[in-house]
């Protein structure tokens, strides 16, 4: 009996590619060949990727005539702010402590070097 895979937004932005692809949608609704087209590699995977960003409900594809547009569903990328903004202030302040390390460090390094002279 085959298991269904459970998809999600984390899912969805893990990789680099499908993070483009939400990107170039985020502007405007495009068509499979257009957003291949952004892309140096095959058609079919990018269909994978769209295929997964689908399955993660993160697009959705309708189709006008021949044609089949991807549309972002902006709201489905919520959980993944949500989770990321929880963090944003913990990073801020690493940062910010790694800079201020940094500073210190090549003040007592020049210091060091001008007591050598």
């Amino acid at each position: 009996m085959p298991t269904e895979i459970r998809r999600d937004v984390f899912q969805a932005i893990a990789d680099p590619t499908r993070r483009k692809i939400i990107d170039l949608l985020s502007s405007q609704p495009m068509t499979l060949n257009a957003i291949a087209d952004k892309f140096d590699m095959s058609r079919p995977g990018i269909s994978q990727h769209v295929k997964h960003l689908t399955e993660c409900d993160i697009i959705e594809i309708e189709q006008k005539g021949r044609e089949r547009y991807c549309k972002i569903k902006p709201q489905n990328l919520v959980p993944a702010f949500m989770w990321l903004e929880k963090y944003q202030q913990q990073w801020i302040e690493r940062i910010d402590s790694f800079e201020e390390y940094l500073n210190n460090f090549n003040s007592n390094d020049n210091q060091s070097k001008k007591s050598k002279k």
